[in-house]
């Protein structure tokens, strides 16, 4: 049986993910900021569930340790984690320090998880990384600069890993969602309901985390093998 490591996996879209990957056979691993005993019974019930901070590398080595005790080896890395700067604030104004705590945990995190699993997936001898960035890869707010940086930067990574890994039979992809019904969006599904029916997306819906999820499960049973470093738009057209 195959093994997945989820990060950021107790609510959104990584929980979606996870619970989408468990339907399709895999043993998944989720991390989370907050300790296990506040994680919802669900969640203990069907996976393998890690208070881990992806920020730290004490956190990452941890995490990974216990995916390898548990089950033996990691065949599919899902970097999900992420965070929206704490406060919005004009590219004049941001601060040093959300810059430096957005990127921590958007960027820095997963590049170095990664090179932490993919050396266990050559040894192994196996396996596929997808990192979830954001249409903020490309496109501009001016009032979330950090956030949009750090998207892009992990896009960068997707193809770093990609050309790296593609002797070792290792693809690497990136999904890039787009306005997805989650708690980050929440505070302003009034200002997206309607430029949504006023023609934002072709596709005139928001989109939901298992529309992501779906990706991921699509890319994880290898249907595309002639490629690697794809981006998989998942954003309404």
């Amino acid at each position: 049986m195959k093994t997945a490591l989820v990060t950021g996996g107790t609510r959104g879209i990584g929980r979606a993910v996870a619970q989408r990957l468990k339907k399709s056979g895999y043993q998944v691993a989720v991390t989370g900021r907050r300790p296990v005993e506040q994680w919802d019974d669900e969640l203990k019930r069907e996976f393998l569930c890690l208070c881990a901070d992806n920020a730290q590398e004490a956190g990452r080595e941890a995490a990974v340790q216990a995916v390898l005790k548990a089950y033996g080896r990691i065949d599919l890395l899902v970097n999900n984690a992420g965070m929206a700067p704490k406060v919005r604030a004009d590219l004049l104004e941001m601060s040093e320090a959300s810059m430096r705590e957005v990127l921590e945990v958007n960027l820095i995190g997963p590049f170095f998880l990664t090179q932490r699993v993919a050396r266990e997936m050559i040894t192994q001898g196996s396996g596929m990384i997808i990192n979830i960035s954001s249409m903020s890869a490309y496109t501009v707010s001016v009032n979330r600069g950090e956030y949009c940086v750090s998207k892009a930067g992990l896009s960068m990574m997707t193809q770093l890993f990609a050309v790296r890994l593609a002797e070792a039979g290792i693809p690497v992809y990136e999904i890039r969602p787009g306005i997805i019904k989650t708690d980050m969006t929440q505070g302003v599904s009034g200002k997206y309901d309607a430029l949504i029916q006023g023609g934002l997306t072709p596709i005139k819906r928001w989109g939901q985390p298992e529309d992501v999820a779906e990706a991921v499960a699509m890319l994880s049973e290898n249907r595309i093998p002639f490629s690697t470093g794809e981006v998989i738009n998942v954003d309404g057209g």
